[in-house]
């Protein structure tokens, strides 16, 4: 199965670099309504996910819940609880389904390991569902 089916790619997808600052990323997870977005740095790879709680965390812990003391704080000094692991656009449908039960979408990377997009776990859950309706109507 060829997963670029599903991608996202990079030019719709709302990431952050790694030397954004809190209030940029604040501002952009806000404004898409997004728990969690990809870091990248200036050359397009990949660094990790930066979450909601990531940053709750540093606020409260580092700035005693100051959002406008953290605002210039860069994304790249937050510490972060988990990174949503990529895959690259070689990866089989079963590697690519297991990596989205734990994460609500899945980086991919190009044969450069360069990020190109994202596969959402939504995406993934419709593309079994209409092939299990498919299996059924036969």
């Amino acid at each position: 199965m060829n997963i670029l089916l599903m991608l996202i790619p990079k030019n719709k997808v709302a990431y952050i670099f790694e030397d954004s600052t809190v209030r940029q990323a604040l501002e952009k997870m806000e404004y898409h309504r997004y728990t969690a977005v990809p870091i990248l740095n200036r050359e397009g790879g990949y660094v990790g996910t930066l979450t909601e709680g990531d940053l709750l965390w540093a606020i409260k812990n580092k700035y005693d819940l100051n959002l406008k003391a953290a605002e210039n704080l860069p994304v790249s000094s937050i510490p972060r609880n988990r990174d949503n692991l990529p895959v690259t656009i070689e990866v089989s449908f079963a590697e690519l389904v297991r990596k989205a039960v734990e994460q609500n979408f899945v980086p991919v990377l190009d044969g450069k390991f360069s990020f190109i997009g994202i596969i959402t776990r939504k995406d993934i859950i419709q593309y079994c569902y209409k092939k299990m309706c498919a299996k059924e109507e036969r």
